[in-house]
């Protein structure tokens, strides 16, 4: 099976725009601290206490998902190289050819779904 590779790169290369762009609006959000939230609530609200555990939730989520999308860039980055090298769509485990529908679904995958889910196990 043949791999469009420079079809991939730019799926990759436009996936890695998004995610970057994500995580610039999730800063853009929040741009102080939990503690200047949390300070400016208390000065304004009766109701601080429920507020503040509101805005600490919603700091704690976003740090999530700035955590998992930090990771999808490293994971982008990563194929991108393998594209570069030439061993885009080889699996990084068992060298295996990784199904076009896995890459379709995660064009940035390393590991064929057998290996993933080893991986997974584990």
């Amino acid at each position: 099976m043949s791999i469009d590779t420079e079809r991939f790169r730019a799926i990759l290369l436009e996936e890695r725009e998004r995610v970057q762009r994500a995580l610039a609006n999730l800063r853009g959000d929040h741009p102080g601290t939990l503690d200047d939230e949390v300070e400016e609530i208390s000065g304004v609200s009766d109701n601080h206490l429920a507020e503040t555990a509101t805005a600490t939730l919603d700091r704690e989520i976003d740090y999530t998902l700035e955590e998992n999308s930090g990771q999808v860039l490293t994971e982008i980055d990563a194929a991108v190289k393998r594209i570069d090298e030439g061993a885009y769509g080889a699996c990084a485990n068992c060298g295996a050819q990784i199904a076009r529908e896995r890459l379709e679904a995660y064009p940035w995958a390393s590991l064929c779904i057998d290996c993933a889910r080893l991986a997974e196990l584990r």
